[in-house]
């Protein structure tokens, strides 16, 4: 089996709950297939708010799923002892493999910035010709090196702007389209240097966006939200936050993202309403892209590990209490139960007394409770002020909750 067909499998695991023939059975095959490319350049979580909970260091060997890389890469400014990510997603894996090349290899700060930061100059091909491309795993090169349809080889997506490139960068640019149709410029809100700018911003220019009837129309369909990374599943649980309705929580979401965090603060807000970190390299970014943590991502990249399975199965391949962490991002919200329950029961086995598990999930509440057998959730402790803390604190601001779990052994 090749590792395309690998992937097609794995995926389909992963999403596929209904039969092919009905409607939402052919919109997750679909977005399956979707997620068989590059979906997020930048992963889409706040790793700040993450080492909140998490409280990270030197001993920790961290379980994640690697997703676009950046949160592997910023947890490497704790020194942990160890990183194992997992993805689905062949792109995924040859991304953040790149990242982690690129920051053993490049030169200097200012060499990687580039690289990732800007990730927009023509230099960054000749940068990954000398020192990324040679020390590249087989597989990894060959994804970077082979050609995507009329655009070239993959790897000039560094070239382009690799911000604006994936089913995200894809989706970002069409929510820009729709805000010109509206005349929306977002010019302004960059320029904010208060909240109170930001809110009026949004109250002004964003608010009535969600009350036109094409917007509302068009946010309705599930798969105008692939692009996000949100399947069908997860539709459904975003939309229960709104009493059914997905379109006040899109609202919320989007208000949360423009106006509870000063916008100079806030990479996730230049990456929606600018496509990519503020253009002169000044602005807020990652911690991994950061120059007080270069050193320190450089010397951790060597012990971040990152492979094409589904995190189970990776799981049930490793020692009995051997993990002190574990970051599921959102991946539960697409699970059934017997899929959970498989996950918690390699979670236990592995972890060790006082391992940390942290995820997100589309809605509000925490799923586990009524789906994760007692037998293994009675072996955890939920913190209910900390994950309510940590969701305040994350400047992504799509999803209902995040949540933290301790294991009592």
């Amino acid at each position: 089996m090749t590792q395309t067909d690998l992937a097609r499998v794995q995926l389909g695991g992963a999403v596929h709950q209904n039969s092919a023939l009905s409607r939402t059975g052919l919109q997750e095959r679909v977005f399956s297939k979707l997620f068989q490319g590059l979906v997020y350049a930048q992963i889409w979580e706040d790793p700040v708010a993450d080492m909140v909970g998490l409280d990270l260091g030197p001993e920790d060997n961290i379980v994640c799923i690697a997703s676009g890389g950046c949160n592997l890469m910023s947890y490497l400014t704790a020194s942990p002892a160890s990183i194992t990510a997992v993805d689905l997603s062949p792109a995924h894996v040859a991304l953040v493999r790149l990242k982690l090349a690129a920051a053993q290899t490049l030169p200097d700060h200012r060499t990687f910035y580039d690289f990732l930061g800007h990730a927009d100059k023509d230099s960054n091909i000749a940068l990954y010709r000398e020192f990324i491309a040679p020390v590249l795993d087989a597989e990894s090169r060959r994804w970077w090196d082979s050609k995507q349809g009329l655009l070239g080889r993959r790897i000039n997506m560094f070239r382009r702007g690799l911000y604006r490139h994936g089913a995200l960068g894809r989706f970002i640019a069409a929510m820009h389209a729709v805000s010109r149709l509206g005349g929306v410029n977002y010019a302004p809100l960059l320029a904010a240097t208060s909240l109170d700018q930001q809110r009026a911003f949004f109250d002004a220019e964003i608010a009535p966006l969600f009350a036109n009837k094409a917007v509302r129309v068009l946010a309705r369909q599930r798969a105008a939200l692939f692009g996000l990374g949100i399947p069908p599943a997860q539709f459904e649980k975003l939309a229960r936050d709104g009493g059914g309705d997905i379109v006040p929580v899109l609202k919320e979401r989007t208000r949360k993202l423009m106006c509870d965090f000063p916008i100079q603060e806030n990479y996730f807000a230049w990456a929606a309403f600018n496509r990519g970190y503020k253009d002169d390299g000044t602005g807020p970014v990652p911690p991994y892209l950061e120059a007080a943590h270069f050193d320190a991502v450089r010397k951790g990249a060597a012990r971040a590990t990152v492979v094409n399975r589904s995190l189970t199965d990776m799981l049930a391949g490793l020692p009995e209490a051997s993990k002190q962490a574990y970051v599921l991002l959102d991946a539960q919200d697409w699970m059934t139960d017997a899929q959970l329950n498989a996950l918690w029961t390699q979670i236990t086995r592995t972890a060790t007394p006082g391992a940390r598990v942290l995820f997100r999930t589309g809605g509000t509440p925490d799923i586990l409770p009524g789906r994760v057998a007692p037998a293994l959730l009675d072996r955890w402790t939920y913190h209910p002020d900390l994950s309510r803390r940590m969701w305040e604190q994350d400047r992504s601001a799509i999803y209902g909750g995040v949540h933290l779990y301790t294991f009592d052994g």
